[in-house]
């Protein structure tokens, strides 16, 4: 029986209590009744019901790197890391990509998020040559999606120059490389694969800095041809070197630059959108994009911080990704929100709203629905038509016992260790983590580790 019962459940009105969720065998929710009577035989949920967390970017093979540049060798910045990022990804191959990748997508399962969005930028060999089949790394990526069930959105990153202007691209950017065309191709080649197994395709022209305008102009029409309404991806403002260099290129800042020159929609994903002045933000918000915020890897990489209660107050939409993966936790970005928020305004519980007081269940049900909208999925709740995608939050573990459903949710993002609370998850109807484990935990796990070992063994060769 396709059904559960939950005492509490979170729906995008709101906590709703007695909840019957019912979904068909293609996992969609056909029925979404409160105050609702146990069906016969169906299963009750061990605590409240929330929405499953979209995971709006990833670089899944920087997983491995996790970790390996917290020390200091020079003054460092996001620039001296990416090139020990670049030097780390020089040797990575097919088998690492998927199972890194699988293990990332089964912690991540287990960590509240239910599907991914990969900014997949890795596409040739080690020499910068294409597979003899060109989409080897991004079928890579495909099965380890399959394999652990999470929720998928691939995004071929178009990557072709190494600043603005037309720079060419360096030695550590040889792997990602593509012609426009090329990547038009790798689209029509990936679609069949991605419909396949209901994953979503759409498109990331990585940055400014890295595709010039008449080949961004180029990318989107084509793309446009293929499905008008798939996802567009990009980095932008991520870091005021960045914002200096689109000034000194073009006299615009970079968000205002692209709003000019590109037809940004609802279709776009602004990740990170960092640095932005007061126009830009309103013009951004306005224009239906959703800023793609990723917390703990901006903070990793001393980004800075965006200004939250600007784009909201243009009614911006927003979701979450864990980018580079130092941490792998919807609640953990949560939290890392609403304190970037506090330190920067050096106020309380910023992320509230006057319809959610809640900081905790205001900050999911507009990260679901930023999320999913950038996704290009149906995964936007616990309503009738979306994905049977939900977290099973756990009511016996010690931080939630004997609390009202919103104050668990908030005990979860703010007073547990943020997957100690976490029973079940479910993605399109399905159990992907029962006891707060994938089925593939052990054997994923120790995969990833053998693969990182030996990434690391190869790069420290002479």
């Amino acid at each position: 029986m396709n059904t559960l019962f939950a005492a509490d459940a979170l729906l995008p009105g709101g906590w709703a209590k007695n909840v019957l969720l019912s979904w068909n065998a293609a996992g969609q929710l056909t029925q979404v009744q409160s105050a609702a009577q146990p069906a016969a035989g169906a299963p009750v949920a061990n605590g409240p019901v929330v929405p499953g967390m979209p995971n709006l970017h990833s670089h899944a093979f920087q997983r491995a790197f996790a970790g390996l540049t917290e020390y200091r060798a020079q003054q460092d910045s996001f620039w001296s890391w990416r090139t020990l990022m670049y030097r780390f990804a020089a040797r990575l191959g097919p088998q690492h990509m998927e199972a890194i990748a699988t293990w990332l997508y089964a912690e991540m399962l287990e960590a509240g998020y239910t599907s991914v969005c990969e900014f997949q930028y890795v596409h040739h060999d080690a020499d910068g040559r294409p597979y003899a089949d060109d989409a080897t790394l991004s079928l890579a990526l495909l099965r380890a999606a399959r394999k652990t069930g999470i929720g998928f959105t691939l995004l071929p990153v178009l990557y072709q120059t190494s600043g603005f202007g037309g720079l060419p691209p360096n030695e550590g950017q040889r792997r990602f490389i593509r012609s426009t065309d090329s990547m038009l191709r790798l689209l029509d080649t990936l679609k069949p694969a991605c419909d396949a197994q209901g994953a979503r395709l759409g498109l990331a022209p990585h940055s400014l800095r890295a595709v010039p305008p008449d080949a961004l102009r180029e990318a989107v029409a084509g793309l446009e041809a293929i499905d008008p309404s798939a996802p567009i991806h990009i980095h932008i403002a991520e870091q005021t070197k960045e914002v200096d260099d689109c000034v000194a290129w073009s006299g615009q800042r970079p968000v205002a630059w692209l709003l000019d020159h590109a037809p940004v929609d609802a279709r776009w994903c602004l990740v990170h959108a960092t640095h932005m002045e007061a126009a830009e933000y309103e013009r951004g918000a306005k224009s239906g994009a959703v800023a793609g915020l990723c917390p703990t890897t901006e903070a990793n990489l001393g980004d800075g911080i965006f200004d939250f209660s600007a784009w909201r107050h243009h009614g911006g939409a927003w979701g979450l990704g864990s980018d580079s993966h130092a941490t792998v936790n919807a609640a953990e970005e949560l939290l890392m929100l609403e304190y970037s928020q506090r330190l920067a305004w050096r106020q309380r519980n910023v992320g509230a709203s006057a319809a959610q007081p809640h900081v905790a269940t205001a900050l999911t049900l507009e990260a679901v629905r930023g999320g999913a909208q950038a996704s290009g999925r149906a995964i936007g709740g616990l309503a009738v038509g979306q994905q049977a995608d939900f977290v099973v939050l756990d009511a016996a573990q010690l931080a939630l016992q004997g609390l009202p459903a919103p104050d668990m949710l908030s005990a979860h993002v703010f007073a547990s260790h943020r997957t100690s609370a976490i029973d079940t998850v479910w993605i399109s109807g399905q159990p992907r983590v029962a006891a707060g484990r994938h089925a593939l935990h052990n054997e994923a796990a120790a995969a990833f580790v053998a693969a990182r070992s030996q990434l690391l063994q190869e790069n420290r060769a002479p």
